[in-house]
């Protein structure tokens, strides 16, 4: 069974998650912590819990949801990994800080290692990777099969979904094919887990979210 814990950084208040089962290997979703309090407060969990990161994933490449990554890179020695569409995005991540007053340094390894299909295992778990295009080009979705949820990113979140005029190609149609074709499949009863906001059900989402219905 996969752990999920969830936390909340940056002043984007983006959502950091930290999935983990009973080997003690966990993988790191989105490092999006930005201040000393909040690296603080990864560190402390991980360490505090006996967990051993061997995946730094990430759902797509906006700065609020990459913050973490250099730091977080360097410490446990893991190369970030994206969707090979994004990884323009990750190399202006310099810009894409200024533009909001945010310091970043830049990752010095990354993989283009996430595609469609593409399985991600991590102690006696694993996740299946989705491309989901249109918040942006190389946006991905986190799926566990046995457990039953999805970490969606910027995808969809509870009541919306993300937005498509922010750097990174992204397209309303091609978001909302997506959504309809790569995540709504799944049964009403699956977790959604977005990069913002609380966590919701892919029903009901089905049958609630004002862009969907």
């Amino acid at each position: 069974m996969i752990n999920i814990n969830t936390f909340v950084f940056n002043p984007f208040q983006e959502n950091t998650y930290i999935l983990s089962d009973n080997s003690g290997e966990c993988v790191i979703v989105d490092a999006g912590c930005y201040f000393e309090e909040e690296f603080k407060q990864l560190f402390n969990f991980i360490s505090s819990n006996k967990l051993i990161p061997v995946k730094l994933l990430n759902t797509h490449g906006h700065i609020d949801h990459i913050l973490g990554v250099p730091r977080l890179s360097e410490f446990y020695n893991l190369a970030p990994e994206f969707h090979k569409d994004e990884m323009f995005l990750v190399k202006n991540a310099v810009e894409q800080g200024k533009l909001f007053g945010l310091n970043y340094n830049p990752v010095l390894k990354t993989e283009a290692r996430l595609e469609e299909g593409s399985m991600i295992n991590f102690g006696h778990s694993q996740l299946k990777v989705l491309h989901v295009p249109g918040h942006t080009k190389g946006s991905v979705a986190f799926v566990s099969e046995s457990d039953n949820f999805i970490i969606t990113g910027d995808v969809l979140f509870k009541g919306s979904i993300g937005r498509t005029d922010l750097p990174g190609e992204g397209d309303y149609n091609t978001l909302l094919k997506s959504i309809k074709n790569k995540l709504l499949v799944y049964n009403d009863e699956v977790l959604i887990f977005p990069g913002h906001g609380p966590s919701s059900t892919i029903g009901k989402e089905r049958n609630t979210n004002p862009f969907l219905v």
